[in-house]
This record gives structure tokens, C-alpha cells and sequence, in this order.
């Protein structure tokens, strides 16, 4: 469903009764809430809410640049929007940063986090503008979504991204994203630095790490893990940045295993 915000409309889904435990999740820059679904066939029980980012799948593309509070904030819009509280929100790469500024920012929102192949602080501001001019040159300069999506493959799947079962599906999801709405996310990465404000939180948290992630690698992940007291790091063997697409069930495992940890059922 289109949920209308005051500046943009955001598309939405959610599941589940009104009164059971809450869960919110949150996907990377390239992808749309539909990577989510493997594992929601996993999670009965809750109440879940998936979404596109601003400038991704359904949901609307303002003009780029985007700073990361606006994405930040339509997280905390959507879960005022549906009364969702007490909630653990899961986040993957752009949506783990989206997590970590709602905690900081909104603890009455917010009972537990799960950072999924994300860091405090992805890539530098030059790394991402440097992509993005890639993403808006013309396609016959080297250009556009077609062009940067075998290297972002490698980098989501590992070496052997070309025989991957998911390829094709996230090929998809890279050239079907609006290159305005990608470039918007990637400046709210290029501008994200949550090293100070995510070692000030102090509440559950799982993060998990995939071996072949070229993107996030597991020593990075690690290094935002051990800002967070308390954490739960999990390294996921033979799987890439998505390895909620990857092994949805293995993931959910995980999840339902932190979930039950915290009483959150």
C-alpha cells in the first residue's frame, strides 16, 4: 500500500495482528522490501512492516540528493503511521544505518536492533559520488545501472556471482531501481557516520556478518558489532551482502533464536 506523508508517498506492507511483538525491516540501496519475503515465510507470529526506501520499487523518487535523517525519518513516520512500538527493527547495508539513526534517535520506537551487513559508516563521500556519476552517466559512455550492476553482483555474491541461483533476481532489482533514487541513497551513505552515536546505545542487538560480502566485510561488520555492549555477532558461512535472499531460512533461524533471547515473541 501507498502510505502519503506529508512530502512524499512511501510504499508499505504490513502483516500480522495489531497486537502481536512488532518487527520492522529495512533493505540496501538497490533492492526494494521484497527481499525480505524468504524470510517472512519463516516468522509467523509477528507483526511485520516491510518498505521501499524513498526512490526504490514503489514508493516515491524525490530529487537527489538525499541526507540520511530524511531516510531516518521516513522510518520513523511509517512506524508512527501504523502505531508500531516496542519494536525490533532489522536492517540490511543502508537500511542497518537507517536502524542505527532510529535507536539512537527514537528508543521508545526501538527495543532491539539487528544490523545485517552494514557498518557505522560504509565507504567515503568521494567512493559514492564517484558511483553515482557512474549510475547518471549514459549508458553508451559506460554509463547507467546495466554497467555497475556486474560489479555490484561480485560484491553482493562473492567470485562465483555469475553461476549464482539469485543472480538473475538481483540483477533485476539493481536496473529496475530509478538511477535519481540511487543516487539519492548513495549520497545518504556517502554522508552516514554513526561511529560516535552507535556506541552510545545500550539494548540488544544482533549483527550478522556474511563470509563472501564484498561489500561490508566481516571484519567491518565486526568492528561496529564491538561498539554495541552486549551484541550477538554471527558470521554467516557462504553467503554474500544479502544473505536473507541467499539462505532465508537459515537467516530466519537466527533471527527467531536472538528473538526469543530478548522475549521478544
Amino acid at each position: 500500500m501507498l502510505v502519503y506523508l506529508s512530502d512524499l508517498r512511501l510504499n508499505a506492507r504490513v502483516e500480522g495482528p495489531a497486537s502481536a511483538p512488532a518487527l520492522v525491516f529495512s533493505h540496501a540501496l538497490g533492492t526494494n522490501q521484497s527481499i525480505w519475503d524468504g524470510v517472512l515465510a519463516h516468522l509467523p507470529g509477528y507483526r511485520t512492516l516491510t518498505y521501499d526506501q524513498r526512490g526504490h520499487g514503489a514508493s516515491d523518487v524525490p530529487e537527489a540528493p538525499y541526507a540520511m535523517g530524511a531516510l531516518v525519518r521516513d522510518a520513523e513516520r511509517l512506524m508512527e503511521h501504523f502505531e508500531m512500538k516496542d519494536a525490533v527493527f532489522i536492517g540490511v547495508s543502508l537500511g542497518g544505518l537507517v536502524a542505527q539513526g532510529l535507536a539512537v534517535k527514537r528508543l521508545d520506537l526501538i527495543r532491539g536492533l539487528v544490523l545485517s551487513n552494514t557498518a557505522a559508516k560504509i565507504g567515503s563521500p568521494a567512493l559514492w559520488a564517484e558511483r553515482s556519476a557512474q549510475i547518471r552517466a549514459a549508458p553508451i559512455n559506460g554509463g547507467g545501472l546495466e554497467a555497475y550492476a556486474p560489479g555490484a553482483l561480485q560484491r553482493q555474491l562473492g567470485p562465483r556471482w555469475q553461476d549464482h541461483p539469485q543472480m538473475p533476481y538481483l540483477r533485476r532489482l539493481i536496473i529496475s531501481t530509478d538511477p535519481e533514487g540511487w543516487a539519492g541513497c548513495a549520497a545518504a551513505i556517502g554522508g552516514g557516520d554513526f561511529y560516535t552515536t552507535t556506541a552510545s546505545l545500550r539494548l540488544p542487538a544482533l549483527v550478522i556478518a556474511g563470509s563472501n560480502d564484498g561489500t561490508t566485510p566481516p571484519d567491518l561488520v565486526r568492528e561496529t558489532a564491538d561498539l554495541i555492549p552486549g551484541h550477538r555477532f554471527h558470521l554467516m558461512r557462504g553467503v554474500g551482502h544479502l544473505p536473507m535472499v541467499e539462505k532465508p531460512a537459515e537467516y530466519a533461524v537466527l533471527l527467531r533464536g536472538f528473538l526469543t533471547g530478548i522475549g521478544h515473541v
